[in-house]
């Protein structure tokens, strides 16, 4: 790991994520609200938001997921540029490319709630330290991982791109 992400490792805590990267949350709402899109008989208290940081490095990639009921606002606050793509509703794959060089792009990219989404970090960048804020609240309850079949079942035109950034299934899930 370069050194500058590795101090950023260690001065901010930061674990690893089940995503790929390492994270630390940083806030979680104390105000609560019964999220609206959650369906009827399932738990649906929310904290209103949560906050983490979030780094990658180089080879690292953070897998295909979604957040079902919440949208997420990633912020890319050092390093990078970060590539945020997103599978949407329609079909497409888009690629957003997060920059501290305002200049080129934009440091925040908002993903849609329940709109499949990875990150890596670009091509000729050593890491890229972000923030990801999700409203109402990030819960795991909400949240899913799904292997490449699974996506490919839904988007078979993007095969390279999903097998790219998903994960094996762990034996015995």
């Amino acid at each position: 790991m370069d050194e500058a992400a590795a101090e950023i490792v260690e001065r901010f805590g930061l674990q690893p994520h089940p995503e790929g990267g390492f994270f630390r949350e940083v806030y979680r709402s104390t105000l609560t609200l019964r999220h609206p899109s959650v369906p009827p008989g399932q738990p649906a208290e929310r904290p209103t938001g949560t906050l983490i940081y979030y780094l990658l490095v180089d080879g690292q990639f953070s897998a295909f997921h979604r957040i079902r009921w919440s949208d997420e606002i990633w912020h890319l606050y050092a390093g990078g540029p970060l590539e945020l793509h997103t599978l949407e509703a329609d079909g497409r794959h888009r690629v957003r490319v997060l920059t501290t060089a305002l200049g080129d792009g934009e440091p925040t990219a908002l993903v849609p709630a329940a709109c499949w989404q990875a990150a890596r970090v670009a091509p000729g960048a050593r890491w890229a330290f972000a923030g990801c804020s999700v409203a109402p609240g990030f819960d795991y309850a909400d949240f899913e991982m799904p292997p490449a079949d699974t996506l490919l079942a839904s988007f078979p035109n993007h095969e390279d791109i999903i097998r790219a950034l998903t994960r094996s299934p762990v034996p015995g899930d």
